[in-house]
This record gives C-alpha cells, structure tokens and sequence, in this order.
C-alpha cells in the first residue's frame, strides 16, 4: 500500500529505480513503447537544440538556442532546457524528455561527470529537470542518443552490431550491439577520439599527447590549414586569398566548400584526416568487430572527400586482411538532428514505464480511498 511519504516523494527519487532498467530491455522495448511525442534535446558547446519527434523519428517542431554565454553555471543552461521544454509544450502534448549532453554521463544517465564545453562536474542533471519539468527525463551522452537514431531511423538500420563515430570539434563514438547501447561499467563508453595513436604526439586538451581526434576531426582539419597558411605556404594561396589573409577565419566548413569547388590543398587536407580516420576504425574493427560503422557529425559534411580515403586506409589497415568479413563504413543519414532524435526516442521507453508505475500508484491510492471511504460509512451508519 502507498504511504503518504511515496505519495509525495520528490519525482526525480520515485522515477530513479524506472530509469535503472531501461538499458536492459532497450531491444525490445522500442517496438511496444508508447507512440507518443517526446522532446529530444542535444546540448553543445554552442548550440542547444530541442524537437518534439514522433513514434517514426519525424521532427514535428524544432528549437534552436545559441548556449548561454554564462555556461559556466549549470543553472543556467538547465534554465535554457526548462524554457525550451516549456515552450514547445504549449503546442504539443509531452510525455517525456531525453536528453543527448556531450559530455560524459554516468550509467545510471542521471549525472553528468564531466563535459568539456559545459562547467557541469558531477552535475546530477536528470533530477534537477526532471523535479522542474514534472515529466520523465532521460539523460545520455549525446554520441549514443545519435547511434541510437542511426540505428532506429537512419544508415544504420537492420545492424545487429554498429559503431558509430562523430567527428566534430573532436571524435566522440556509441557502440550498439543487439539493438543496445553499451554504455561500459561506469557509462563512459565510446571515447574513442582519446585514444592514442601516435605516442608523444600532438597535445590533448585531455592531457595526453597523439590521441586520435588531433589527427582526424574539424580541429585537427582547420589547425593544419592554418599553419600552412601562418607559413605563408604556395599550396595555401587559394585558402589565404579567400580569407583576405585573416588567418583565423579559416573553418571547417570552409575547407570543405574549397575542397568541392576543387582546391588542391583543401583536398588533400581532407584526404589526410580521411586516412587518420580509416586506420582508428581498422583498430576499432579489430577491437569490437562490428558489421557497421556510421560516420557523423559535421565533419562528415564532406561526405566522399572524407570518406573515400578512410575506407582504402581502412582496408590496408584491418587485421586479417583478405581473410575476414569486412565491415561497411557509411555516412549518417540524419544529420545534425540524430542526437536530438535519439534522445527523444529513447525518452519514449522511460514515458512507458513512468505512465504504467504512475498507474499503479493512483490505482493504489484511489483503492485505498475506496477503502476509507467504505470504513467511514460503515462508522456512521
């Protein structure tokens, strides 16, 4: 029987043993989760966006925020999440709330430990917006929300076994095997982008030298073409004239546009990243031998100037070479979306098992009152 003490429980407490056995049923939750709309948000660096997206990953209304210049403080950006909740409940009838954070999420998705662009350390941001929102929430990083989605609606459909890989700022990653995400004993899975692939290579901002994403990913991409700009380099003339010499206006997407109109060194810039990225999958491959990799994230934008090279470096580098089955590599479809769609979907299985627990509870409670209703009649008749 209910107490009045469960009764009125914060909502973050009550819904935390929910949340605890949402990764062990992922598989074949989705297919009997409530089709309901959900919000999706996928925090950044710079960005925060919000969508409500239905049962099939379509987005029915999307928002768009820059992050709040005062990011050092989490009130803030969980201010800016509450307001664009809010807003787009006013049009949409809510079930629940995921949310895709790049940062790293503990493996009970309720903490944030650590985010690189967000001063949220130890951040217990489940239950601080799930108790302001008064809906289920569902936080993880935003790399498994965008595997998620690849897998669900995307490139990566009918995969039993896929990598994912976000080549952005830096390299972020998911691992999905059988229809689940494997978010590792402490929920920091998929960190591929620290891995380290040149010993006493380029410095991390991490701490360590020669991890992968300072050789294939949009820093390592615009770093490159800016120090051959700086060095006032002949193969560098195209990039500096476009940028009037302003050296720090040279960006990711500009390499890209220079690289499809045909600029020789903004194409072999690509083609060196492609390559550093083709030997980091042979490596995954022969770690996790999966059938897919999914490659997304802005960099990917540049779609086969990138992606050419890193499956030939792929194939020279894959153990075994010739003697196994080799995994296909591809582009992901969804976009700059696919975290946002991700976190929604996923938001979906914890709408159930919130609705059937809330559920029971007030069917307890409305017995209950049947109950004392049934005992005071008795007493005065």
């Amino acid at each position: 029987m209910s107490t009045y003490r469960d009764l009125t429980a914060p909502i973050g407490s009550r819904r935390a043993p929910v949340l605890r056995t949402v990764g062990t049923r992922e598989r074949r939750s989705h297919l009997t989760a409530p089709r309901v709309p959900t919000v999706g948000i996928d925090i950044g660096g710079t960005k925060v966006m919000a969508g409500v997206v239905d049962a099939d990953g379509n987005i029915l209304e999307k928002l768009r925020t820059e992050t709040p210049d005062k990011s050092k403080s989490p009130k803030v950006v969980e201010d800016t999440i509450v307001e664009l909740v809010l807003d787009l409940s006013d049009r949409h009838d809510v079930h629940a709330v995921g949310i895709g954070a790049a940062g790293w999420v503990d493996a009970d998705r309720n903490r944030v430990l650590f985010a690189p662009h967000l001063s949220w350390r130890n951040e217990p941001l489940r239950d601080r917006i799930a108790d302001r929102l008064a809906v289920p929430v569902l936080v993880d990083n935003d790399a498994n929300t965008a595997a998620w989605a690849e897998w669900r609606f995307g490139a990566g459909r009918g995969e039993d076994h896929l990598v994912m890989i976000t080549l952005g700022t830096g390299i972020g990653g998911a691992i999905l095997e059988d229809g689940q995400v494997k978010r590792g004993k402490y929920g920091v899975a998929g960190e591929f982008g620290h891995m380290q692939v040149v010993p006493g290579g380029h410095r991390c901002p991490c701490g360590n030298r020669g991890c992968w994403e300072q050789y294939s990913s949009g820093n390592a991409l615009v770093r490159e073409a800016r120090e051959l700009a700086a060095a006032d380099s002949p193969v560098a003339y195209g990039i500096i004239e476009h940028v009037k010499g302003s050296i720090g206006d040279i960006t990711g997407p500009l390499i890209t546009e220079l690289a499809r109109e045909g600029d020789a060194m903004c194409v072999e810039l690509l083609q060196d990243i492609g390559q550093w990225l083709g030997v980091g999958i042979a490596n995954l491959a022969a770690a996790l031998d999966p059938s897919c990799f999914v490659v997304g994230g802005g960099v990917s934008a540049a779609d086969d100037l990138l992606i050419g090279p890193a499956r030939d470096a792929f194939k020279r580098h894959l153990t075994g070479r010739g003697y196994r089955p080799e995994a296909r590599i591809t582009r992901a479809q969804l976009g700059p979306e696919a975290g946002m769609v991700g976190a929604a979907d996923l938001a979906r299985l914890v709408a159930r098992r919130f609705r059937r627990a809330n559920r029971r509870r007030v069917e307890r409670h409305e017995r209950y009152a049947r109950y004392t209703q049934a005992r005071r009649d008795q007493d005065t008749a």
